[in-house]
């Protein structure tokens, strides 16, 4: 399949500022302007899930599934499987949170976004139960998967992200951390997943 359409799906208390979001953001803008047509998109999604889920399915509704890949970190790699499972897209998922409803629970209350401190935002108690009113595991057809998943991961545990994708491209690392800080090491790999030059010209 051609990659013709992108969307990024940030983490939780991230944004399209995220350092994966905006390397990826750039290398599309330097493949379209070496005459590639990438439709790219990189929303910044509400806390409710609820709302995110239908900013996502608005932002894509006129994409065509067969062109159509969803690229979600952490929070946003949850959701992406969402849209997956949803459109019959494609996925890559970056240590992807696998079960928000039980691991979020804890931030139940008032949180700050971690690229504007002054960006303040209440999770609140029922967003738990919106999370499982869309939840979409077991994946169907693990061939439309890519996964990037680090054992170093401080945040989730790295068995059971592996787990829910192990039938698919899964890309094991050993050490990096939850936020892949040596993302630049394995962009590479995900655009030969794409289907995209690894280079602009």
């Amino acid at each position: 399949m051609t990659t013709s359409h992108l969307i990024y799906l940030h983490g939780f208390r991230s944004s399209p500022r995220s350092f994966k979001a905006q390397m990826l953001s750039r290398h599309i803008a330097r493949l379209n302007d070496n005459g590639a047509e990438l439709t790219w998109s990189c929303p910044q999604l509400p806390p409710s899930p609820a709302e995110a889920w239908s900013l996502i399915q608005q932002e894509t509704s006129s994409w065509p599934a067969d062109g159509l890949v969803v690229i979600g970190s952490s929070l946003g790699g949850f959701y992406a499987t969402v849209l997956a499972e949803h459109r019959g897209c494609r996925a890559a998922v970056i240590n992807p949170a696998v079960e928000p409803a039980r691991d979020l629970a804890r931030y139940i209350g008032e949180q700050t976004s971690f690229h504007d401190p002054d960006d303040h935002f209440f999770f609140r108690p029922e967003f738990i139960d919106e999370f499982n009113a869309i939840a979409r595991y077991p994946i169907t057809r693990p061939e439309r998967y890519w996964a990037l998943i680090a054992k170093g991961d401080e945040v989730l545990n790295w068995e059971e992200m592996s787990g829910r994708y192990q039938a698919g491209a899964l890309r094991l690392i050993e050490g990096s951390d939850h936020a892949v800080s040596d993302f630049d090491l394995h962009m590479p790999e995900l655009l030969k997943w794409l289907g995209l030059p690894a280079a602009g010209a």
